[in-house]
């Protein structure tokens, strides 16, 4: 069964945060919230915690999955990424972006997209997330928490601790977070190509 954490959205607390990370450190699986909607995530290295990721949402090989990572020194040992990029990505971030980009050797193999190379990176503006990742000191491996059979993502932590009870090992709550998932942003070929139209403005990369 999922552990229910109740998390303060301004003030999360930090007793609660830490043993999120010790489950997230067992190679746990969680829900939680981000800027855009609730998202699935585990640790970069949890195998285990990524074949999970993809039963639940019933993924294929090509889906791209999204380190969502604090601040930049942290995205940047993940992808690759020129100034031109960089200034672009920096005037956007903290937001509700995922940006996809060449993966440096930091990323393991089985997180990039098959024949591209490429995986997703996001920096989230939420006070839980950034919390939970400052805890944590790594990025979380995420990806939308949308089940293959809804048209939208759910918006509730006991909803998402009621359907997923067996599946997940923590429900992390702070309240709504919305049901639009991040606007996805490929830069893998140094010019920016919007794959989906989201949370964030697309206008700044049209």
């Amino acid at each position: 069964m999922a552990r229910y954490f109740d998390l303060h959205p301004e003030n999360p607390q930090r007793r609660s945060l830490g043993q999120v990370v010790e489950l997230l450190r067992a190679d746990g699986l969680i829900a939680y919230p981000t800027d855009s909607c609730f998202a699935l995530g585990c640790r970069p290295g949890n195998r285990d915690g990524l074949d999970r990721i993809r039963s639940i949402r019933k993924l294929d090989h090509r889906h791209h999955f999204t380190l969502v990572c604090q601040d930049f020194a942290q995205l940047g040992q993940f992808v690759i990424i020129d100034n031109a990029v960089f200034r672009a990505i920096k005037a956007a971030t903290p937001g509700s972006y995922t940006f996809i980009l060449p993966a440096t050797k930091e990323v393991p193999r089985r997180l990039m997209h098959e024949k591209k190379k490429t995986v997703g990176v996001r920096i989230p503006d939420h006070r839980v997330t950034q919390a939970l990742l400052a805890e944590l000191g790594e990025p979380l491996l995420s990806s939308t928490l949308l089940l293959p059979d809804q048209a939208e993502p759910m918006t509730q932590g006991w909803e998402i601790k009621e359907e997923l009870d067996h599946q997940l090992d923590a429900v992390l709550d702070s309240g709504d977070c919305g049901v639009e998932p991040t606007t996805v942003v490929d830069f893998s070929s140094g010019e920016p190509e919007i794959l989906r139209v989201g949370a964030g403005d697309p206008a700044p990369f049209e």
